[in-house]
C-alpha cells in the first residue's frame, strides 16, 4: 500500500524544461519593468492617464479577457486529453485555443483602429503612447504563442510522443498560459485602474 500511496508522488513533476522556465520569468520580469515605468509615468500624470483611461475601449477589454481564457482552458484540455491518448480531443482543443487567439488579434487591431480613427494614436499623450507599446508587446506574444500552438497541435496528431516531444509541447502550452496572464497584468492596468 505504500509503494501505491507514493506512486503518484515520484510522477509529479514541473512541465516543459528547464530552459522554458527560465524563457518564461524571464518574459515576466521584462513587462515587470514595462509595468513599474508604466506607473511611475502615470504618478507624474495622474490626470491624463485617468482621462485617456475613459476612452479604452471597456467591453472589448472584458472580451478579449474572456477570450484569452477560453483559449487557456482549451489548452489545459488538450494537454489532458492528449496524455490520455485523446488525440481528436486534444486536436479540437488546440485547434479551438487558436482560433480564440484570433479572435483577440481581430478585437485588438479593431480597437486599435478605433482609438487611432479618434485621434488617439500613440503620439497624443504618454498614455497612449504606453498602452500601444505595452499592448503591441503582448499582441507579438500573442503571435508567437500562436506559433507555439501549431506546433502543438501538429504534435496532437503524433502517435506517439517522445519525453522530449512531450516537454516542448508541455512548454509551448506554458507560453500560451503566460500570454494569457500577461494580458490579466495589462488589462487591470490600462482599463481598470483610475
Amino acid at each position: 500500500m505504500t509503494a501505491t500511496a507514493s506512486a503518484p508522488r515520484d510522477a509529479r513533476r514541473i512541465p516543459g524544461e528547464s530552459g522554458t522556465w527560465v524563457f518564461l520569468f524571464g518574459d515576466m520580469l521584462v513587462f515587470g519593468a514595462f509595468f513599474v515605468t508604466f506607473l511611475v509615468a502615470r504618478a507624474k500624470e495622474p490626470d491624463v492617464f485617468d482621462t485617456a483611461r475613459t476612452t479604452l475601449h471597456l467591453g472589448v477589454g472584458v472580451l478579449n479577457t474572456l477570450v484569452l481564457l477560453t483559449s487557456s482552458l482549451c489548452v489545459v484540455l488538450a494537454l489532458n486529453a492528449l496524455r490520455a491518448g485523446l488525440r481528436t480531443i486534444a486536436t479540437r482543443a488546440v485547434a479551438a485555443a487558436m482560433c480564440f487567439g484570433l479572435v483577440f488579434i481581430g478585437l485588438k487591431v479593431f480597437e486599435y483602429v478605433s482609438l487611432a480613427s479618434a485621434g488617439h494614436g500613440p503620439g497624443a499623450n504618454d498614455f497612449y503612447l504606453y498602452y500601444f507599446i505595452l499592448t503591441g508587446l503582448h499582441l507579438f506574444h500573442v503571435c508567437l504563442g500562436l506559433g507555439a500552438l501549431s506546433f502543438v497541435l501538429s504534435q496532437t496528431r503524433r502517435p506517439d510522443l517522445s519525453a522530449t516531444r512531450t516537454a516542448l509541447v508541455e512548454g509551448g502550452a506554458c507560453f500560451w498560459h503566460l500570454v494569457d496572464l500577461l494580458w490579466i497584468f495589462l488589462f487591470a492596468l490600462l482599463y481598470l485602474v483610475s
